[in-house]
């Protein structure tokens, strides 16, 4: 009895923890690691961010003093969310992100941020599809200077719930229960 409460404190903990560099394979490790080069090389990353999503659409995002800027917001808070297709709490999220979006579609814009590279688009379409995804998935080489424009995302899932004005709220390492970002989005538009 004592070894299955054991076994069932270390499933909680892997589930509840965000993934890391430890919880990918060699294969997805090394691909981590060129991504963390590649990033680690450019040029000093702008105050201007353009992110391409998946369906075609420009996503632009403007860094000033203490706010992230997303450029044609329609005066709706914004949820970044930070993401891996192989980081199985990214998943768990999914269901509850879509969630979220249906709720307060006319005032919250969610848009997930893959970092991973060299994805096909396809390969997120197809992912999108099987998970039924309502809101915009960004898939460019620039969702890592978004990254390293906000600081670095150490892991994932990471996300930042921004208001109108583009001031950050609150974020959320890790996978968090739905309630909790529903009741920020809920303080977030009566502000």
């Amino acid at each position: 009895m004592k070894s299955l409460s054991i076994i069932f404190l270390f499933f909680i903990t892997i589930v509840l923890s965000g993934c890391g560099n430890k919880e990918k394979s060699e294969t997805q490790a090394s691909k981590t690691v060129a991504v963390q080069t590649k990033t680690i090389k450019q040029e000093p990353v702008s105050t201007e961010v353009k992110l391409h999503t998946v369906d075609g659409k420009d996503i632009v995002f403007t860094k000033e003093k203490n706010a992230l800027i997303l450029k044609d917001n329609s005066n709706k808070i914004v949820l970044l969310n930070f993401f891996a297709t192989w980081c199985p709490p990214c998943k768990a999220e999914i269901p509850h992100l879509i969630n979220l979006q249906d709720k307060y579609k006319d005032k919250l814009k969610i848009i997930s941020v893959l970092l991973e590279d060299d994805k096909p688009d396809s390969e997120i379409k197809s992912f999108i599809d099987y998970n039924h995804i309502n809101y915009s998935v960004t898939n460019d080489i620039n969702n890592f200077k978004l990254s390293n424009l906000l600081g670095g995302i150490q892991s994932i899932p990471f996300m930042i719930l921004y208001d109108k004005n583009g001031k950050v709220i609150t974020h959320y390492i890790g996978i968090i229960p739905e309630e909790m970002i529903d009741s920020d989005i809920k303080k977030a538009i009566k502000q």
